[in-house]
C-alpha cells in the first residue's frame, strides 16, 4: 500500500506540473519583438537560405557553440564515472535482425549526409545528421554488431572534440571582424558548411557515446 501511495503521489505531482506548464503556455501574451522580418532581411548575407540555420549558425552561433560544449561536458562526466572498465562483448541477436541492421545502417548514413547538405536551404543540419548517425550506431549495438564502448582510443576522443575545436578555431579567427562569429558575407556559406561538417561527426560520436559508454551486458 505504501508503494501504491508513493506512485499515486508522484503521478499527481506530475499531472499538476503539466497543468501548471500548460496554463503558463496558454497565458503567454503576444510576442513583444517579431524577429522574422530582420532575419529575412539579413538572410542574403547569412551564407544560407534557411532562416533556422541562419539563426543557429550565424546570428546566434555562440549559443550553438555553448550547446556543443554542454554535450561534450556531459560525455566527459560519463567517462569520468565509467572509468576504464573493459568493453562488454556485443550481445547475440537473431540473424534476421542483424541482416536488417546491416541494410538499414548504410541508408541511415545516406540520410545523415542528405540532412547535413539540406540544412543550408531546408530543415536539417548538423544536429539532425549527427542524431541519425548516432542512432545507426545504437541500432548496430542493439543487434549485437557493435560492442559497448569502454576504453575510447585517442582517435575516438579526438573525433568527439574535433567539431567543438573547429568551431572555436573559426570563432577565434573571426574575432578580427570585431565580433564573435561574425562571418564575412562572401565566406559565410563555406564556413558554416565547414563547421556543420565537423559538428556532424562530433555530435554523432557524442550522442552515440552517451548510450554506448553506459551500455552493459546483463550480469556485468
Amino acid at each position: 500500500m505504501k508503494r501504491i501511495g508513493l506512485v499515486a503521489l508522484v503521478f499527481a505531482l506530475a499531472v499538476a506540473f503539466v497543468a501548471v506548464m500548460a496554463g503558463a503556455m496558454l497565458e503567454l501574451g503576444p510576442v513583444a519583438i517579431d524577429l522574422r522580418t530582420p532575419v529575412a532581411q539579413q538572410l542574403a548575407n547569412s551564407g544560407v537560405s534557411h532562416p533556422v540555420t541562419a539563426v543557429l549558425l550565424n546570428y546566434r552561433g555562440y549559443d550553438t557553440l555553448l550547446e556543443i560544449a554542454v554535450l561534450l561536458l556531459a560525455l566527459l562526466a560519463i567517462l569520468a564515472v565509467v572509468g576504464d572498465a573493459p568493453a562488454a562483448p556485443p550481445r547475440a541477436s537473431h540473424p534476421v535482425l542483424q541482416t536488417l541492421a546491416r541494410l538499414v545502417a548504410p541508408l541511415m548514413v545516406v540520410v545523415a549526409v542528405y540532412l547535413l547538405w539540406a540544412g543550408a536551404f531546408r530543415p536539417g543540419g548538423a544536429f539532425q545528421a549527427g542524431a541519425v548517425l548516432a542512432a545507426a550506431a545504437v541500432l548496430l549495438h542493439l543487434v549485437g554488431l557493435l560492442p559497448g564502448w569502454r576504453r575510447p582510443p585517442l582517435r575516438l576522443r579526438v573525433g568527439m572534440a574535433a567539431g567543438f575545436a573547429l568551431f572555436l578555431v573559426v570563432a577565434a579567427g573571426l574575432l578580427t571582424q570585431g565580433a564573435l562569429l561574425q562571418y564575412p558575407p562572401a565566406w559565410a556559406g563555406v564556413l558554416i558548411l565547414l563547421i556543420e561538417s565537423g559538428l556532424t561527426v562530433s555530435l554523432a560520436l557524442i550522442l552515440a557515446g552517451l548510450f554506448l559508454f553506459l551500455a552493459r551486458e546483463e550480469g556485468t
